[in-house]
Parts: structure tokens; C-alpha cells; sequence
């Protein structure tokens, strides 16, 4: 689903972290491939400090390409009206500004995969870091499909 191309009709879901490089960008791959049809995806940081290779390398893993997607800040989607705001990290539930019209905001933070791949892991063990969080962000959004189809 291209986001660039929202369905007017569809709920539109933020995910916030602080550098938009890691956590939320996974999240707003998977929520498109995994719910892509109830809502319009997005992802955004506190700042913008690049995407992080590791990151497309597990996401390949299961088939998602990260074409197309860079690190943002939230004033690149000003113009985009959510629905729902999810913080996946403390610092950015923490410094989450206000939206307009009290969009609900839900955090659920998950662990930070550099800080978690250490300099003495060869790259394997660095890359289970990353895809350990990122099965922890998908194993969230399937229980959140549950959730939204008993809702239907």
C-alpha cells in the first residue's frame, strides 16, 4: 500500500520514535503488510537520523522492501490528519507534541536494536537484535489485527 496515496475512508495510524530510523519504520512496514487494508501507515521521529541498514536487511527476510522509506520528522506529514499516534519508545512518548483534535495516543515501547547489538556481536548476532524486535513489533500488530477484526 502507498501511503503517498491514502484512501480517504481508511483510519490513518502514526508511529513515533525518536530518530525514525529503526523501531518505526519496522512497525510502519509491517502494519501495512499485515493490515494494510484497514489503515494508511505512517512513521515519523522526534528527528531524523537515517534509516538504518539493519533494518532492511530483516525486513527482507520476510519479503517487506523498505523502498521508498527515509527517515522523517513529524513536520513532513503536518499535513496528514491521524487517527491514532503510537510511540514505540519512552523518549518519544515523552516528547510527543500535541495533536490536534486529542488523537488517541497509545505507547508501546519496544527494545532499541542498536542498543541491544553490541560491539563485540559478530554481524549475525547483531542482525538477531534487530530481528528479534522487529518479531516483537509484528507479533503486537498481529494481536492488534485480532483485536480490530473481533471490533468489525
Amino acid at each position: 500500500m502507498d501511503t503517498s496515496n491514502p484512501t480517504p475512508d481508511r483510519r490513518k495510524l502514526l508511529f513515533l520514535c525518536t530518530g525514525n530510523s529503526c523501531r518505526s519504520q519496522m512497525a510502519e512496514a509491517l502494519g501495512k503488510a499485515l493490515l494494510g487494508d484497514q489503515f494508511d501507515f505512517y512513521s515519523a521521529g522526534i528527528v531524523a537520523n537515517g534509516m538504518n541498514p539493519n533494518v532492511e536487511a530483516v525486513m527482507k527476510e520476510l519479503g517487506i522492501s523498505m523502498q521508498g522509506h527515509y527517515s522523517k520528522t513529524l513536520e513532513e506529514l503536518s499535513d496528514v490528519s491521524f487517527d491514532y499516534v503510537v510511540t514505540v519508545c519512552d523518549h518519544a512518548a515523552d516528547h510527543c507534541p500535541a495533536f490536534p483534535n486529542q488523537v488517541p495516543r497509545y505507547h508501546q515501547p519496544f527494545p532499541d536494536p542498536p542498543k541491544l547489538a553490541r560491539e563485540d556481536m559478530n554481524e549475525e548476532e547483531r542482525l538477531d537484535c534487530y530481528r528479534q524486535v522487529r518479531d516483537q513489533i509484528r507479533r503486537w500488530l498481529q494481536s492488534q489485527l485480532s483485536i480490530q477484526r473481533e471490533l468489525a
